[in-house]
């Protein structure tokens, strides 16, 4: 085996001497600056996105809350509005129930106001039929009619008892 001679070891040290030396130039030179610029390019663009996401971040709390206020001040503005409209329809409603307790009122003084006129045209006929009924009864009882004042005179008393 020609590796296990002495004697070719000096040329196989100096070939892997050199060898060695050309892979490790080529490797400081090429290969590892090569790697470290995209391991930079790559470090700068991941640094770039976290900045972005930690703007895009505060971007979006920002908004959020300019959200939670919008919809707070919203709810206030709905339940004002809710409110003056809520007061504004009561002041409607008290007024047109005023208006209609006014003129329930008025309907009623006038129906009692034919009411006691009908009774008082009622009662008067009441009187007049009274008077004639107790003449007719009294003319059947005894057979002769009555004078009249007579009779009206004792309906009266008869009503007033």
């Amino acid at each position: 085996m020609p590796q296990l001679n002495p004697l070719d070891w000096a040329p196989q040290l100096i070939w892997l001497l050199v060898t060695f030396g050309v892979l490790y130039l080529l490797m400081v030179w090429i290969a590892l600056p090569r790697i470290g610029s995209v391991i930079e390019t790559r470090a700068a663009h991941i640094a770039a996105d976290l900045a972005a996401a930690e703007r895009l971040r505060r971007e979006t709390e920002e908004a959020i809350a300019a959200y939670e206020q919008a919809l707070a001040e919203a709810k206030q503005k709905a339940h004002a509005i809710v409110e003056e409209g809520r007061v504004k329809l009561k002041a409607e409603t008290d007024a047109e129930r005023a208006k209609l307790d006014a003129q329930l009122a008025a309907k009623g003084e006038e129906a009692e106001a034919r009411i006691e006129k009908a009774k008082v045209a009622a009662m008067k006929d009441v009187n007049a039929v009274a008077s004639d009924v107790a003449a007719d009864i009294v003319k059947k009882l005894i057979g002769t009619a009555p004078a009249k004042a007579e009779v009206d005179k004792a309906v009266s008393a008869a009503r007033k008892a």
